[in-house]
């Protein structure tokens, strides 16, 4: 198989001056599964084009394996793509949709059909190889597409959000047989979404794009303990981490009724930047509701952060509270994940306060993660 790598590739529209991507650097390993991810407009199928050669680079290159392949057609860069709206055949059956690719590249017959029959019993189409589209769910369809990538033995996938026309229980099902194939094929494969559960679920790594710009790129799991800025820990978890902006006092941050500690390191950079204040951000399972003996700053007023619920949603085991609060005279949404026997009621007041060593601490003024 090969290597993908980015080095500093831009891609600038005609009539734009900014970019659309700019000096995207990432290398991606030998058989891994990286999923670019961001928002609507952020550059992600604009990557996956450079890359397919779809969309020209203006500037950097684009490598598969030793090959620069910066300014070859797509024809030569031994790449297949999966697209969003499946792209197949309406008047050709499911077999020669798969084998199309092969029958053009001057494929024998024989070659054409083993490879259409083993790539469709790994994708469980042996049944419909007869079939036309038309006859198929989106499900089925999508399977097709996957397995017309899958007969040219390419070095490298690219998947363009190919579950988003699926329904919901639909699109975690085929994620699941999409991230298992391609591990019991070992190809590389590089896949746009802008769903970020999709990409925690699926990717070896994740890269977070932002406004062309490359955000942050992990694990799932370091990227979830450890976003690098706001943009990233606001958009990576669902639900989302909650930020809240708190002025630095003696030996942490004050969370309404109490003092936070966090790290002297963050403050100190905090202060160097001339911030007096630090955007806390906690995760929705990391809040502590605090009881009357907790240490609160206010003999009048309870310890914690006052926190009113507006609505509660119930999921069985546990549950989520989406309150609000008034923090340094601003209102703030908070979501708060409670066990699913202590389910609050909605127009009660909950004190929270953030659990020991599970805050992240980013500068209000640049968005960078201060803490470690």
């Amino acid at each position: 198989m090969a290597t993908v790598t980015f080095d500093k590739a831009t891609r600038i529209y005609p009539g734009s001056e900014k970019p659309a991507v700019d000096g995207l650097e990432i290398e991606v390993g030998d058989g891994e599964f990286l999923v670019l991810v961001g928002p609507s407009g952020c550059g992600k199928s604009t990557s996956l084009r450079m890359l397919a050669g779809l969309e020209d680079v203006n500037g950097g290159a684009i490598r598969i394996g030793e090959r620069d392949v910066t300014h070859l057609p797509p024809k030569d860069r031994d790449i297949a793509m999966v697209f969003q709206n499946y792209a197949l055949y309406p008047h050709m059956t499911v077999a020669d949709n798969m084998g199309f690719a092969l029958k053009i590249a001057g494929v024998n017959k024989a070659e054409i059909r083993k490879r259409v029959e083993e790539a469709a019993k790994i994708l469980d189409l042996t049944d419909y190889l007869a079939r036309k589209p038309k006859a198929l769910s989106g499900g089925q369809r999508q399977r097709v597409a996957m397995g017309r990538a899958i007969v040219r033995e390419p070095q490298v996938f690219l998947m363009d959000e190919p579950l988003s026309n699926l329904d919901a229980k639909l699109r975690v099902q085929t994620r699941t047989q999409i991230a298992s194939l391609q591990r019991r094929l070992g190809v590389t494969t590089v896949y746009v979404t802008h769903d970020q559960v999709e990409a925690m679920t699926m990717g070896d790594r994740v890269a977070v794009l932002k406004d062309g710009l490359l955000q942050q790129v992990d694990t799932p799991r370091n990227m979830y303990d450890r976003p690098a800025n706001l943009f990233v820990a606001g958009f990576i978890g669902s639900p989302a981490m909650n930020l809240v902006e708190v002025p630095i006092t003696d030996g942490g941050v004050k969370f309404g009724n109490s003092v936070v500690a966090i790290e002297r390191e963050a403050i100190a950079a905090a202060s160097d930047k001339g911030d007096r204040t630090v955007t806390v951000g906690v995760r929705p399972e990391h809040f502590d509701i605090v009881n009357g003996e907790a240490k609160s700053l206010s003999k009048d007023e309870p310890a914690g952060l006052a926190v009113t619920v507006n609505v509660v949603e119930e999921l069985g085991a546990d549950g989520f509270v989406y309150g609000s609060a008034e923090v340094n005279g601003k209102h703030q949404d908070l979501v708060i994940r409670v066990g699913g026997r202590e389910i609050p009621e909605k127009g009660s007041v909950l004190h929270v306060v953030p659990r020991g060593g599970e805050a992240h601490v980013f500068s209000t003024s640049t968005g960078a993660r201060l803490s470690d």
